[in-house]
């Protein structure tokens, strides 16, 4: 079968096409042939080498989500679960190919009327906006700001928090385009990359939920409100500074903190449950699965190019 590896850290031409050997189920597994895959930022960072202390090492292949027809179960899988329409989850990799391998613990059944690609736009993106705000003690009424607003994580916490009654929702993008389609999305004032630009936004906010961190974090702790929240659910700027509590040190008597969010400290019955929920609230509408476009496998160093150009809207979608 097809697969697209990393022959080499850094830019998207370290990505190959390769061929692999076609997946046999362990115990507890199945195999699922491959209608959509999600191409996260996540895949970006270890593409570039940047997870490399992490244990990724070149030959990896990216992808940790994906979407199709479950073709295979390993020995104490029920049967019924092949000819079944799925979303998947790995975890670490192994997601770029025609026909994926998933722990049948980590399989979800696509509800009527929710695509693969949507499926994939969802899956994880949702799961972590939602638990980042509730890991931010988010109640309604709170001011919000979404940094790095863009991505499919940025758009989730966007629509979760205009759903759960935010009193404001704030986004910083890279456009006024951007800002329009996050506004139709739920959200209330548009900022620019430094959060500036919008004259009648809040003057602080109560929860900052940061995709992007990077060099700038730091300053986004100016804007939190006396016992505000800024939690860091992604890096796809890169790591803050070494020294960036200092910020928080500087402002003590404002009680405001800083934490990180993985949904890896999620038990996987939680995650279910809430993915469960937001793909049949897709189905009725009331959550929209924004998707940029759609290349095929082959494509996958293109998708990394758009990716870090900072193209991409939303999701973009690996079919193979």
């Amino acid at each position: 079968m097809k697969a697209v590896a990393i022959q080499t850290f850094g830019g998207p031409d370290g990505l190959a096409v390769i061929e692999l050997p076609a997946p046999v189920p362990a115990p507890g597994q199945v195999v699922i042939a491959s209608e959509a895959i999600g191409v996260g930022g996540v895949d970006v960072m270890v593409r570039s080498g940047a997870l490399a202390a992490y244990g990724f090492k070149e030959g990896h292949v990216p992808g940790s989500e994906f979407a199709g027809t479950v073709t295979a179960v390993g020995d104490g899988v029920d049967a019924s679960w092949i000819g079944r329409r799925v979303w998947a989850f790995t975890g670490v990799g192994g997601g770029y190919v025609e026909q994926a391998v998933a722990s049948v613990e980590e399989v979800l059944p696509l509800p009527e009327g929710l695509s693969a690609a949507e499926a994939v736009t969802l899956g994880s993106s949702g799961v972590v906006a939602h638990f980042g705000l509730a890991h931010a003690h988010f109640t309604p009424g709170e001011s919000v700001l979404v940094r790095g607003a863009a991505g499919s994580i940025g758009i989730m916490a966007v629509q979760l928090a205009a759903r759960g009654g935010a009193g404001a929702v704030a986004v910083t993008t890279s456009s006024p385009e951007r800002g329009e389609r996050l506004r139709e999305l739920g959200a209330t004032h548009v900022l620019d990359r430094s959060g500036e630009g919008d004259a009648s936004a809040p003057g602080g906010y109560d929860v900052v939920i940061d995709i992007v961190a990077g060099a700038d974090m730091p300053s986004f702790f100016d804007k939190l409100n006396p016992n505000g929240r800024l939690v860091a659910v992604g890096a796809v700027g890169g790591q803050p500074p070494a020294d960036f509590g200092m910020r928080l040190m500087a402002a003590f008597q404002r009680s405001m903190s800083f934490a990180t969010f993985s949904a890896d400290t999620v038990s996987r019955a939680d995650r279910r449950t809430v993915r469960t929920e937001q793909f049949a609230a897709a189905c009725r509408g009331e959550l929209r699965a924004v998707m940029h476009g759609s290349l095929p496998l082959e494509k996958a160093v293109l998708a990394h190019r758009k990716m870090d150009a900072g193209e991409v809207f939303g999701r973009i979608v690996l079919m193979p």
